[in-house]
């Protein structure tokens, strides 16, 4: 069985594209994950992409993910409550300046609390300034991302919010899958 799924594809052309959102009340910092980290990087992909279907890399080895995030251009955000992971963000420079927000999200538990808008314009605001970081990359000149229809609810809205422009829209068919985890019952 197959469902039709809907992705939408949107771009920021200029840092005066964003639109930050205010900080959250309490203790929430985001800090760059310097090192690479397989096991790190796979922890936050399925604490946060679990219950909304994120599949295209659980079959990834140790060593296509270190490939992954060793990239010239690849960093990883998180955003911590009070200590503990609440969500990611994760780009990857591409050619011409371009920069992809390859995976954004927050683990169920940290939904709702206003970190997602916080994470999401700090993440944007160092996806624009990424060559001043990496010596040799093209400044930024787009960032990009997609989403879709398997998404949380809230996830367009915040795009849209901080100032990203739609710029296509796709629909595909796909399986009917079940979400992979992280593990049954984990979620509030």
């Amino acid at each position: 069985m197959s469902n039709p799924v809907t992705t939408w594809y949107l771009e920021q052309t200029s840092p005066a594209d964003l639109r930050p959102a205010a900080e959250p009340a309490g203790d929430v910092r985001i800090v760059r994950a310097e090192l690479p980290s397989p096991e790190f990087s796979r922890f936050l992909y399925t604490a946060v992409g679990g219950d909304v279907q994120w599949h295209d890399r659980l079959g990834m080895t140790y060593a296509e993910w270190a490939e992954v995030l060793g990239r010239p251009g690849a960093e990883t955000w998180v955003a911590y409550d009070r200590g503990t992971p609440a969500g990611y963000a994760e780009f990857e420079a591409g050619p011409g300046g371009s920069v992809e927000i390859v995976y954004f999200g927050l683990i169920p538990a940290f939904r709702g609390r206003r970190i997602g808008g916080h994470l999401l314009s700090y993440a944007v605001a160092r996806a624009w300034d990424l060559a001043e970081r990496r010596p040799g990359l093209e400044p930024t000149k787009r960032v990009w991302l997609h989403t879709c229809s398997k998404d949380g609810p809230h996830a367009m809205d915040n795009y849209l919010r901080r100032g990203f422009a739609l710029y296509d829209t796709r629909v595909t068919d796909e399986p009917d899958e079940p979400t992979p985890g992280p593990w049954p019952g984990a979620h509030p």
